[in-house]
């Protein structure tokens, strides 16, 4: 008989050791007196016990020991300890925080280390992993993270209160809120305009060879141009335009703020808007086409019964794309005082506070995640077969 080699998932064996590395040897937290003085850095050993580092490192050496033989019932099993894992991350914090931070401290802070949010990541990306390998829908995956989400919240509100970033998220709590409204706000009409102008050029380029050229000209130009000199371009002509026409200047067009952060937007928006739909457009079956025509339908009806359904799928594959891409795009826009989460960004660079950084980028992240989670459900189910 042939020596019958084991079969290992490559990707799960590697990012599971290479989690349990981070995890033993970076730093797990930090603890600050306050806000000014630097932290100092803590290990896992310090921070857990030693029985804490035992427990805490089960589950990596345990899937690592589930991509030997990778099969359906094992991988599911690795789901479960992947989303286990996830869930006991902010119980770890909270242990590190009662063994390390002082209660009489009532400035203390606790800050997360580079090994929590190194774990934190690889972990996230064996959920990746595990999902495609299973065949488990968008909306099903974001849902395993129900529960450590649940956990998390829980945390914060009954162990986690020296937690650096969640002190940050308290100081700032109205402001916070009032950006992720800006940010979503910019994001919304940027994405709703370049829907309108990209399907209406879309049209236009299939109806006109030479409008196809210069369209996918220009909009290829535009997206070689940065943000932060697209943003510098629309000044001068912006505060023109205001000084010289009333109702621009009512609206509040002006040089700065939202103006040409929406203008920025919607032009780094069109090119996936309008590719996406020219090419959904134009991949129909013309044999579907035809027999359209062949049942008397009219050019219109063909159109709007026949080709946009089919369509339908790729085109809303550009509004994720757009949508996500809008998301990143809108943090920059607050170095023009456009607003949106963008804000806190740039005041903990301004400040050096990493912590204030991490409130603003952290829920660009997830709004991201999500709008990608959604749209690309709603595409699998358009998509012929998808709702299976």
């Amino acid at each position: 008989m042939p020596f019958d080699r084991p079969r290992y998932n490559v990707v799960l064996l590697s990012l599971s050791l290479v989690g349990l590395l981070v995890w033993l040897a970076l730093d797990t937290v930090s603890v600050a007196p306050n806000r000014i003085v630097p932290g100092t850095s803590h290990g896992l050993a310090e921070s857990l016990g030693w029985g804490g580092v035992l427990v805490s490192a089960l589950p990596l050496l345990a899937l690592a020991a589930l991509a030997r033989r990778p099969t359906p019932k094992s991988l599911r099993i690795a789901l479960g300890l992947v989303v286990v894992q996830l869930a006991t991350l902010p119980l770890w914090l909270s242990l590190a925080a009662h063994r390390l931070v002082d209660p009489g401290a009532v400035g203390a802070r606790l800050g997360i280390g580079a090994g929590v949010w190194l774990l934190l990541f690889l972990l996230l990306m064996l959920l990746v992993e595990l999902r495609s390998r299973l065949a488990i829908s968008r909306l099903a995956g974001a849902a395993l993270l129900v529960m450590p989400l649940a956990v998390l919240g829980w945390c914060l509100t009954q162990w986690l209160a020296p937690l650096a970033l969640w002190q940050e998220y308290l100081g700032r709590r109205d402001q916070f809120l009032g950006a992720i409204f800006e940010h979503l706000a910019l994001v919304g009409v940027a994405v709703g305009v370049s829907l309108v102008l990209g399907v209406a050029a879309a049209l236009a380029m299939r109806r006109w060879q030479a409008a196809q050229r210069i369209g996918f000209g220009v909009l290829n130009f535009l997206q070689t141009i940065p943000s932060i000199a697209l943003f510098g371009l629309l000044l001068a002509p912006l505060a023109w335009l205001s000084a010289h026409v009333e109702w621009l200047a009512a609206l509040g067009v002006s040089g700065i703020g939202w103006a040409p952060a929406l203008l920025a937007l919607v032009g780094y928006s069109l090119l996936p808007m309008v590719r996406n739909t020219f090419v959904a457009l134009e991949a129909v079956d013309p044999g579907v086409i035809d027999a359209a025509r062949g049942m008397g339908m009219s050019r219109g009806q063909v159109f709007r019964q026949v080709r946009l359904p089919l369509a339908l799928p790729v085109i809303l594959e550009g509004v994720r794309i757009t949508t996500v891409q809008a998301i990143g795009l809108t943090a920059v826009a607050a170095l023009i005082g456009a607003g949106g989460l963008g804000t806190f960004i740039f005041q903990g660079l301004g400040q050096a506070a990493m912590d204030l950084v991490l409130l603003g980028a952290l829920p660009i992240l997830v709004l991201a995640l999500v709008a990608d989670a959604l749209l690309g459900a709603l595409t699998d189910t358009l998509r012929p077969g998808g709702a299976e």
